[in-house]
């Protein structure tokens, strides 16, 4: 049996950011036409009056200061409130597969790895951008990893924890060398712009990690994956309704279902409690106190929801240093947050700290993994 360890990581932050002002000023214009629109039709109780928006309510309810996006001129024209893409010719790299590469460079930079000693790829995110062909396989191939196999999965916001996983018990059996994960989060193409109460929420970024066997690696520094536990319950309190479906269904494209809904209140209330509760039964299979634990990198929805799970592991409120935030400067970046949290707040630890790297979402959906820095 072989030991696991990540032992790279890479960040591609998109292109285009937009500041809660930004975001604020164009969903404003967007409400006050409709509200002018629809003037009769809210008067006569067929429709409700859109409230403003504001940053005190974007700041106040999530955190967030600001977001980037793969297009941001779509997203602040009050007439169309969603990313202007240009469809590119199949021949070209998408854009999923595009934000993964650059991420993937990075990390088999940093674990001193090429495509050459890769020999499984996958493709973990919480949306796609088509069915088929693989988003991995299409990765493999631009990156020219010439052997072993690639694949999508989705877990929603726990698909890089869970990937994180795979790529574990893969090391472990011998099944694979070497691992390449990548997490690429087009979340502003599924965001409900026009809806006051989550406008604010998603932004997009593509992480990636290399996972391998311990007694191989190169790296300069790199961490064992000491454990894992994945955990699923069914909930639809978080969900999108797009798919292949919809248009066999007569449904119209701007149907607000088939977008990013959630029940936000219904969230906080039952899966904070079940975050907690899993990462402390899972410290505990392996003889580990919350106390014990240098940092936790968790899931980057909301500050509120990593405060409340900080302080019922911790016993007291959580500092930036036990649990780093960085949903303040890319918001929600679904199951990549978790990961660029990690990304960026390990180097100050020390040989034989340990971490936790959490996700939860929906599904419902939690995905811990228990690291120590060799």
């Amino acid at each position: 049996m072989h030991r696991a360890v990540i032992s790279g990581s890479g960040l591609y932050a998109a292109p285009d950011l937009i500041s809660n002002e930004e975001l604020v000023a164009a969903y404003n214009e967007y409400a006050r036409r409709f509200n002018a629109d629809n003037a009769e039709r809210i008067a006569g109780g067929e429709v409700a009056a859109l409230e403003p928006s504001s940053v005190e309510f974007i700041e106040k309810a999530s955190g967030i200061r600001q977001r980037r996006v793969v297009e941001k001129s779509g997203v602040l024209d009050p007439q169309r409130m969603r990313p202007r893409l240009t469809r590119r010719p199949d021949e070209a790299l998408s854009l999923q597969a595009e934000m993964a590469v650059a991420a993937a460079r990075e990390a088999l930079a940093n674990a001193g790895r090429t495509a050459a000693d890769i020999d499984l790829v996958i493709c973990a995110a919480s949306a796609m951008q088509r069915a088929f062909p693989a988003i991995a396989i299409e990765v493999q191939h631009a990156l020219g990893i010439a052997q072993g196999a690639a694949f999508d999965m989705d877990v929603a916001c726990s698909s890089a924890t869970f990937a994180l996983d795979l790529a574990r018990q893969n090391i472990l059996t011998g099944a694979a060398r070497a691992v390449l994960i990548v997490n690429p989060e087009v979340c502003s193409v599924g965001l409900a712009w026009k809806d006051r109460d989550c406008h604010f929420i998603f932004g997009d970024v593509a992480t990636a990690l290399v996972v391998e066997r311990a007694d191989e690696t190169r790296a300069d520094e790199c961490w064992e994956i000491l454990g894992a536990k994945l955990a699923t319950r069914y909930s639809n309190n978080i969900r999108s309704n797009q798919g292949f479906y919809s248009h066999c269904e007569d449904r119209d494209p701007d149907d607000r279902d088939q977008y990013f809904m959630q029940e936000g209140r219904k969230v906080f209330k039952e899966v904070c409690p079940m975050a907690a509760e899993h990462i402390a039964a899972h410290l505990a299979d392996l003889g580990l106190q919350p106390a014990g634990v240098r940092r936790f990198w968790l899931h980057q929805a909301n500050i509120a929801m990593n405060q409340l799970i900080g302080k019922r592991l911790l016993g007291r409120e959580a500092t930036a240093d036990d649990a780093p935030i960085i949903l303040d400067e890319f918001a929600n970046t679904a199951s990549a947050g978790s990961i660029v949290a990690f990304h960026q707040h390990r180097a100050d630890l020390q040989r034989g700290d340990h971490g936790v790297l959490c996700s939860f979402g929906a599904g419902y959906s939690i995905g811990s993994l228990v690291l120590r820095k060799l």
